[in-house]
Formats: structure tokens, C-alpha cells, sequence
């Protein structure tokens, strides 16, 4: 979708809910919405989180309305806005999940990962693999690749150095390719 022209559209609006327009601001949200989901979604794993910053971003949009000047372009507060709140969910994600094992065939990981069911078993054979690696390298690998920490809180998790950590989880990969073929 082509959000080109929809920037002067959306400042319009914006300076008219700020004036107490209450319709002006109703149709901006509804109009910022979609490309709020479009620009969230980038990055994301799945479609539950996009919905919770969106939710995040328009809420945000409604109590920050106020700090948006109308002599500047509206699509930069807005993605400023997009950013943090993806960052805030993030860094609350990895922070709730900081202690927590993920395990392969958990019900929980299979329905908001697994995309096929036909394909569910295949995690079980992974897992398998996965059992064959050294502990530290097995560790590595999950929180990199399956868990979606990044290479940075690895490095730390495991006292070892972002290349390092990145070296071992490309090497694991090959590893698991070999054992999965």
C-alpha cells in the first residue's frame, strides 16, 4: 500500500484534532492504522505482537497528540513514535522471558511458530539434533535462532563475544543441516 500522499492528509487531521476536533481525530487514527501495522510489522515474528504495538502506537498518537508541531512533517513524529513503542514492547518481551526455557514441543511455541501443522513432528527432530551439541554451543544456537535474542545479549548471557556467538550459531546451523538431511 502507498502511503505517499497520505501525509498532508494526516497533518490536516492532526491539527484539527488539536483544536478539539474530535471527528478530525477519530479518521486519523483510522486512517494512520494500517501503515502504523505496515511499519510495526517490520521485524516482528508474529501478527499478535504487530496488533499490541499498533495498539501502543495509537495510544501513544492520542496522548502525544499535543507535542506534534504543525510547521514540521507529520510521518517522522509518527514513525519516532512507531519506533519507540516497538522498542518498549521488545525490550519487555526479552525481559519477561529473561528466566524462562523454551521448549520445542510446547504447545505454546508450536501454535506461534510452527505456520503448518503437517510440519509440527519436524521440531521433534530438531530438538533431537539439537541434543547432540556441546551444551554452550546448543545454548547459543536456541537463544539466537530459536528464542530471537539478539547476538549483543547472547554475547552476555554466555560470556562469550558477538562474533564469537555469531561464528558458533552459523556453525551450528551447518552442523544441524547435516544432521537434519
Amino acid at each position: 500500500m502507498d502511503f505517499s500522499g497520505d501525509e498532508d492528509i494526516w497533518k490536516d487531521l492532526a491539527v484539527r484534532a488539536q483544536s478539539g476536533d474530535a471527528r478530525a481525530f477519530t479518521e486519523l487514527l483510522r486512517s494512520i492504522t494500517p501503515y502504523v501495522r505496515g511499519v510495526a510489522g517490520r521485524g516482528l515474528a508474529n501478527a499478535e505482537w504487530v496488533e499490541d504495538v499498533t495498539q501502543d502506537v495509537l495510544v501513544s498518537v492520542y496522548k502525544s497528540l499535543g507535542t506534534y508541531s504543525s510547521d514540521r512533517p507529520f510521518k517522522p513524529w509518527l514513525g519516532a513514535i512507531i519506533s519507540f513503542r516497538r522498542t518498549d514492547f521488545l525490550r519487555r518481551y526479552y525481559k519477561d522471558r529473561a528466566h524462562k526455557q523454551t521448549s520445542l514441543d510446547s504447545p505454546e511455541f508450536i501454535e506461534k511458530h510452527v505456520t503448518d501443522s503437517r510440519f509440527s513432528g519436524e521440531w521433534k527432530d530438531i530438538e533431537a539434533a539439537l541434543d547432540t551439541l556441546p551444551e554452550k554451543q546448543r545454548k547459543v544456537f536456541v537463544m539466537l535462532k530459536i528464542e530471537g535474542y539478539s547476538a549483543k545479549e547472547v554475547a552476555k548471557a554466555t560470556g562469550m563475544s558477538i562474533p564469537a556467538v555469531k561464528v558458533s550459531a552459523h556453525r551450528t546451523l551447518g552442523k544441524l543441516k547435516g544432521l537434519l538431511k
